[in-house]
């Protein structure tokens, strides 16, 4: 079962949120831009699971990403995607979802000391239609 239904609903989601939007506008990708423009958010990794007959659990974590020159614009966006997503309903392509939610969030500086990241776990389980 690949993951692109639920990444694409995901996208989605957050691009229709005004609380995201306000802070990354558009600026939300379903993998990693080449030259990304911030803040943004990417999802950044995915994995699904079979757990009982043709039910999937979903592992995605999504990356927020800043330069605003401290954590808050960070912390802000993490806030807003975890509000945005916690319990959502998006409408997927060909399955059904039972559960989304968002059980982990983290803010930390980067590796290039100009970057903040904050990163969204989320879990979702899907059936069949």
């Amino acid at each position: 079962m690949s993951d692109k239904p639920l990444i694409d609903a995901l996208v989605a989601t957050l691009k229709a949120a005004p609380a995201v939007t306000a802070i990354a506008g558009q600026r939300i990708h379903a993998a990693a831009p080449r030259m990304p423009t911030y803040p943004c958010v990417v999802v950044t990794r995915s994995e699904g699971r079979p757990v009982e007959g043709d039910t999937v659990e979903h592992l995605l974590t999504l990356t927020c990403a800043s330069r605003f020159g401290g954590p808050e614009e960070a912390r802000a966006l993490v806030a807003a995607v975890r509000a945005a997503l916690h319990d959502a309903k998006p409408a997927l392509t060909g399955r059904r979802l039972v559960t989304l939610r968002t059980p982990y969030a983290d803010v930390f500086a980067g590796a290039d000391r100009e970057t903040t990241l904050g990163i969204v776990r989320v879990r979702a389980v899907t059936e069949p239609l």
